[in-house]
């Protein structure tokens, strides 16, 4: 099978989307009654980290643990590509000695090159323009929750960063509808968000009225990594685009609200909003191990019948 990477939201049609998704399902299923299942034994994954993080480490470690295999950490710092040796000489000498490859970092542009020299599959783990695999455990959730995402409205709150640009991704491949509210001056690039067209999100200058009636309500920290200089100017420039009660209570009587975490209560979330009874965080968060292990599968093995 040719070499697959998962760079981007878009590069997965419909049908594999909706493949992943059952796995996800059978694969949570076996993990949740104990049942051994070790597709991916005598396989290993390299994980590259730029920028650091609990949950994309844990969660591709272990679930690459769970299918059998084994997972090496590697850090820039503790590593050559920290010292100055290009991207495309450690793809083609890492996908020699590995069968699969997670990247964690910054530009876009580097995972690209990575995967351009690379005889293994990349995937992106996340780099500043987009978060492909949070969006997969997040829509996952939605299904394991509510049913099907097909026609339903997303309401996305805050930054246009990159899971606001992934959102719009996934939108315009599994028809769903997003609405976006930034601040002024922090609105959706669509080139940079990689869309093809605009019939699938609408932008609104008042958060309460991009929550109406919206099936799920969803934001991010105000200060992604990497912005850390800017996080005076954002906290008050995104003071009034906090998730809170009142913003639920417009929200359809059903609706849901993630958030990809680590979270800062009292910013971006209200602690209430936080413990509701329609927040699902925390199976969003563990989802994100079983849609992972179910697209390392599928990009090593293809799909299973």
């Amino acid at each position: 099978m040719k070499v697959k990477h998962f760079l981007q939201f878009n590069d997965l049609s419909k049908d594999e989307l909706e493949y992943l998704f059952e796995r996800t399902r059978l694969i949570k299923q076996k993990f949740k009654s104990y049942q051994q299942y070790w597709p991916l034994t005598d396989r290993t994954l390299v994980m590259i980290f730029e920028k650091a993080s609990t949950r994309t480490r844990l969660s591709f470690e272990a679930g690459m643990q769970q299918l059998g295999g084994s997972a090496i950490y590697l850090n820039t710092r503790d590593s050559q590509l920290g010292r100055g040796e290009p991207v495309e000489d450690a793809g083609q000498v890492i996908s020699r000695m590995s069968d699969i490859v997670m990247i964690r970092t910054f530009e876009q542009s580097i995972i690209e090159r990575f995967a351009a020299n690379s005889r293994v599959p990349v995937i992106n783990g996340l780099t500043n323009e987009y978060h492909p695999c949070q969006i997969l455990a997040d829509i996952y959730t939605y299904i394991e929750q509510r049913g099907s995402i097909q026609g339903k409205t997303v309401a996305w709150i805050g930054d246009s960063n990159n899971m606001c640009n992934t959102w719009l991704q996934a939108a315009e491949i599994l028809d769903f509808n997003v609405h976006v509210s930034t601040p002024p001056g922090y609105e959706v690039e669509p080139e940079r968000a990689g869309l093809y067209g605009h019939e699938h999100y609408e932008e609104f200058k008042d958060p309460m009225e991009a929550a109406r009636n919206a099936d799920l309500v969803t934001t991010d920290v105000w200060t992604s990594m990497g912005w850390e200089a800017e996080n005076d100017e954002r906290l008050k420039d995104f003071a009034d685009w906090q998730v809170d009660e009142d913003m639920m209570a417009v929200a359809a009587p059903d609706a849901l609200f993630m958030h990809c975490l680590p979270a800062h209560r009292g910013e971006e979330v209200s602690a209430g909003v936080m413990s509701s009874p329609q927040s699902v965080v925390w199976e969003e968060a563990e989802n994100r191990l079983h849609v992972q292990k179910a697209l390392m599968e599928y990009l090593l093995l293809g799909k299973i019948k």
